[in-house]
């Protein structure tokens, strides 16, 4: 429990946070001086280091347990959350796959059945493989034949992944065992499969710089210690190197990318079982800032998805015979969704994104356009893939009023039906999703969505939480979240911005938020809080906004720019140090969106941004709670360390400044009890600090 000093720290005063070292540390980036006293909090295996994390999160879990309806938010979170949870079937000769949680497991449960209407049988059970289900499946990959599977592991919520071999027929594992396994596939061929690993790391696998991504290829039955090493680049070690096979085996496929030196795209390769060339063939030879993707092949050509010379993207044909290029599908106004492109039944299903939503067309092999997809409304498609046989597909569809659904699409008939449709305790008809355009500073006109409930008044006075992203090609299309529900029943507006660096409107929208121009992201951010302010829906003292990883940045960016606009920020899992990003596990990958503070002109721009490095004291910085986790090994804690510690030092007001530190998980959530005690937490830190008391009732059904 809080002492009543603490508790009357909440309106009078900063709160007793823990005295953090400061050291002399001093670095110097082309001329300019930069201190970084918490540089020894990069080492978050030491002993000084835990007993810091410990301190921190006395005070926090103090703090959040005075919150009176902290456990009526989360026992609200597991009434809405405690539904069965299908993924779409896949299919693999007469077995259908799919995973299901009953509701409230830790982690989805991977079934098959015999034909649509055989009985569910259990494949893997990922909640018994630890005592705390932090275990999951991060990986299934079938053989051709279907008799074996892939199984890839991964522990507390870290990014390494082990595989491992099952027979299917026996449902047990072989003796085969892959240490090391990272940004990776398994792509079957004959008697074995590709995948890709990092050497063994030295010191902490959490956090030492990941160089060196080799290629191999392990046969059944054989040791780790005996896989064929299929390719390295000893002299780039910055790259990823992945490889896939085509769905008849023929082609292996090895993709090289450079984003370590800024390069956006990548070059591609392949391997040619019926060649007798037994070395990699270019398709494209150099990395470049152009993205190539084999979505299938025809015969002796290659079927690639590419932004080449087509911003929105396009689907070309590569003849491997006579090594040249043709146009299948061209660029449209609107752009190609990210990886949405699949093949299934000699059909190729095209994704586009049209104002954020989906927008699905079905093309022959030769590109001849068929027809349209008959979506159930305005939201987000996915699925679609499958085998060259197939008859007819599955796809899932879903907006934030519209709670996942997965439907079969006959592909003779051109008909879509309900498959299976989930049952959550939520009233769709009670609520309402308003997509409006603003306008940015520079003039952008940006989209974003909101959700709230109907007969909803303008009076500034509806508690709001902006959501953000803005980076690295990533798009937020409408998306349904059981999440979200405890949050608008409480008279919330759930507002969701799409900005600049993401994908909703092709390659150039992603530019338009890159490197130099990263600053465009964080205006577009701020212009949507000006927004809602201006039209009424919130106000500063009622507005909250959250990202997470390249959001958490952006959070942490805007608050620093304009504090007064907003009440609560939850910046989680952020890149928060710009200058040395890089130097951690695979940060380094970020530089093609970031730029690197080793180049002088990238560095003036970081640094004028850079979450951490533009924290200043006499600020009424907002109530601010941050999340990480101790096995996050793509953004390390040590970025929310460091901010925490810098940001509780700098600021005297009274608004709480608190990091809360999950253990035995990752860059997410690393089980289902995990993501709802955080939610919880995140959803009454934001309440109470915008002065709400109590929360209304609200009646399960």
């Amino acid at each position: 429990m809080l002492s009543s000093s603490v508790i009357l720290a909440q309106t009078t005063g900063p709160l007793p946070y823990p005295v953090t070292k400061k050291t002399d540390q001093v670095d110097t980036y082309h001329s300019t001086t930069v201190a970084d006293p918490y540089r020894w909090l990069e080492d978050d295996r030491s002993a000084e280091t835990a007993a810091w994390v410990k301190a921190e999160n006395q005070v926090t879990f103090d703090y959040l347990s005075q919150i009176p309806y902290r456990k009526q938010f989360q026992d609200r979170l597991e009434q809405v959350y405690n539904y069965p949870k299908y993924s779409a079937p896949s299919r693999k000769g007469d077995w259908f796959y799919f995973s299901k949680n009953d509701g409230l497991q830790n982690q989805a449960v991977l079934y098959r059945q015999k034909g649509l209407d055989g009985k569910p049988e259990l494949v893997i059970d990922s909640n018994k493989l630890s005592t705390d289900g932090t275990t999951r499946l991060g990986a299934f990959s079938l053989s051709k034949d279907g008799k074996y599977a892939v199984v890839g592991l991964s522990k507390g919520g870290s990014d390494w992944q082990e595989y491992q071999v099952m027979e299917l027929a026996t449902k047990t594992y072989l003796s085969d065992r892959i240490e090391w396994v990272k940004v990776s596939g398994a792509a079957w061929q004959g008697d074995g499969f590709y995948y890709s690993r990092y050497p063994k790391p030295d010191g902490s696998a959490l956090a030492a710089k990941n160089e060196n991504h080799q290629v191999y290829f392990h046969k059944l039955n054989t040791p780790q210690s005996a896989d064929r090493l299929v390719y390295e680049d000893a002299k780039n070690p910055q790259r990823f190197h992945t490889i896939s096979t085509t769905d008849d085996e023929r082609f292996a496929l090895l993709s090289i990318s450079d984003r370590g030196k800024g390069k956006d795209g990548n070059s591609l390769f392949y391997l040619d079982a019926k060649s007798t060339v037994k070395t990699f063939t270019p398709v494209v030879a150099e990395v470049t800032d152009f993205s190539y993707g084999v979505v299938d092949n025809d015969g002796d050509r290659l079927l690639i998805l590419t932004n080449e010379k087509a911003p929105n993207s396009k689907v070309i044909a590569f003849d491997t015979k006579k090594r040249t290029f043709s146009t299948l599908i061209p660029e449209k106004p609107e752009p190609i969704s990210e990886n949405s492109v699949s093949a299934a039944g000699g059909k190729l299903f095209v994704e586009y994104a049209k104002d954020v939503t989906s927008k699905v067309e079905v093309y022959d092999y030769s590109g001849k356009y068929e027809t349209d997809v008959q979506l159930p409304g305005i939201g987000s498609s996915s699925g679609f893939g499958g085998e060259k046989d197939d008859k007819f597909v599955f796809y899932s569809f879903t907006s934030f009023t519209f709670p996942p659904t997965i439907y079969r699409y006959d592909i003779a008939s051109r008909k879509s039906t309900v498959f299976r449709a989930p049952e959550v305790d939520f009233k769709p008809a009670d609520y309402e999703t308003k997509q409006v355009f603003y306008t940015s500073k520079d003039g952008t006109k940006v989209p974003m969505f909101l959700t709230y409930r109907k007969g909803l008044k303008l009076d500034g006075t509806n508690p709001t939480l902006l959501y953000g992203y803005g980076g690295f090609n990533v798009s937020l299309p409408p998306s349904f979240s059981p999440f979200r529900i405890p949050f608008l029943e409480q008279g919330g507006v759930y507002v969701q911005a799409n900005l600049r660096g993401g994908s909703e409107y092709g390659e150039k929208w992603h530019e338009q938020g890159m490197k130099l121009k990263k600053q465009n992201v964080f205006d577009d951010f701020i212009a949507a809080a000006e927004y809602l302010i201006a039209q009424h829906y919130t106000s500063p003292a009622k507005l909250a906004i959250q990202g997470g990883s390249n959001g958490g940045l952006l959070v942490g960016a805007v608050m620093n720019q304009r504090p007064e606009l907003f009440r609560v920020a939850i910046p989680q899992v952020g890149v928060m140090d710009m200058l040395r990003f890089h130097k951690f596990t695979i940060g380094w990958n970020w530089i093609a969106d970031y730029g690197s503070s080793d180049n002088a002109e990238e560095f003036k721009a970081l640094y004028a941004y850079s979450p951490l490095h533009n924290i200043k004291p006499g600020i009424n910085y907002p109530a601010t709670l941050i999340t990480t986790a101790d096995h996050d090994d793509r953004v390390v804690p040590a970025h929310s360390f460091k901010y925490a510690a810098t940001l509780q030092a700098a600021y005297k007001g009274p608004n709480p400044v608190l990091i809360r530190i999950d253990t035995n998980s990752g860059h997410g959530a690393s089980n289902t009890k995990k993501n709802i005690e955080t939610t919880a937490d995140i959803y009454s830190f934001i309440l109470w600090n915008m002065g709400v008391k109590t929360l209304k009732e609200i009646a399960s059904k």
